[in-house]
């Protein structure tokens, strides 16, 4: 395996969390010792120890290493916005340093480091730059959560092409079932699996209400190598 992988989405509300969880699960099983990174979150609660972020937290129970919420999460913003608006909201900036120092830190922890974006390929993080843009400068291998339902092959091959086009490599994706009942939905994946570069890691079906089960028996590690 990679030392590190980047986790991103289709869009934003596809499932990264729930597939990233499912990934660090399938890791502990495997006797790998995986962490889960998520550099930039917004959307959080406050509580008496600050600002924690649920998606950060289920990352963090996830790992099969023992890491501190401040080293899963360094940028945590209260309001669900983007991460540029919600940085200039609090009068933050978002440094590239600081998110590659943390990656480097917990690499010295873990035998790899599973880093979930926020929102789609492209999102900003200030007025000039995106966070695809320190993954770009990290070089670190990519697997795309596409979210199935109507729209995600329109969605998943636009962003497919933008991460090929910053020239790095998409080294898996997975089909997560974001609703109930989905038309299509067998040739929707089919469909993908023919056209996505990379290899097919995973279908994860539809969880009502985050059920709390094993996502990790739905995970093929062996494609990541």
């Amino acid at each position: 395996m990679h030392k590190a992988y980047f986790v991103t989405g289709t869009d934003t509300d596809v499932g990264k969390t729930v597939c990233s969880c499912a990934i660090l699960n399938a890791a502990e099983q495997a006797s790998i010792a995986m962490v889960g990174y998520k550099p930039i979150a917004s959307g959080c609660d406050r509580t008496p120890q600050g600002l924690r972020n649920s998606d950060a937290l289920l990352m963090q129970q996830a790992s099969s290493v023992s890491v501190t919420y401040d080293e899963v999460n360094p940028y945590r913003f209260y309001r669900p916005v983007s991460p540029h608006i919600a940085a200039a909201e609090e009068r933050k900036i978002i440094e590239f340093k600081i998110l590659s120092q943390g990656l480097a830190h917990l690499k010295t922890k873990s035998d790899c480091v599973l880093i979930e974006g926020a929102g789609g390929w492209r999102v900003p993080v200030n007025n000039t730059d995106y966070l695809s843009s320190w993954v770009k400068q990290e070089q670190l291998p990519v697997i795309i959560v596409v979210g199935i339902k109507l729209g995600c092959l329109n969605h998943a091959l636009l962003t497919a092409e933008a991460i090929q086009a910053d020239g790095l490599t998409i080294v898996g994706w997975i089909a997560n079932c974001t609703e109930p009942k989905t038309d299509n939905y067998t040739a929707m994946t089919t469909w993908l699996e023919q056209q996505l570069p990379g290899k097919k890691i995973a279908e994860i079906p539809y969880l009502p209400d985050n059920q709390a089960v094993n996502l990790g028996v739905y995970i093929d590690l062996a494609a990541l190598s």
